[in-house]
């Protein structure tokens, strides 16, 4: 299981406001904003945040590291302010 210990679906919504899943994955969404920022290997992301094993799930590593990437720029550039309203997640 990944360094986060919950359980990551393969796409994360889409809503226009921030959801359970966001408050939830708010750690990861960080995590991969500074490991996209650090120019880490998808190998390495998806191994150490998403439990994925890149070599054997290629193609899944990609889909779900690239939709919580953009969830996560998302937060940075508009769900922020739902966070700032009604706080950031307590875990």
């Amino acid at each position: 299981m990944p360094a986060t210990q919950i359980m990551i679906a393969d796409a994360p919504p889409n809503d226009a406001a921030v959801t359970v899943y966001d408050r939830d994955h708010f750690k990861l969404y960080m995590r991969l904003l500074d490991a996209n920022e650090a120019g880490a290997t998808l190998e390495d992301v998806a191994a150490l945040l998403l439990g994925i094993n890149a070599v054997e799930e290629p193609e899944r590593a990609r889909r779900v590291h690239d939709s919580h990437l953009s969830r996560a720029r998302w937060m940075t550039e508009r769900g922020f302010r739902d966070l700032l309203k009604n706080g950031l997640p307590e875990n």
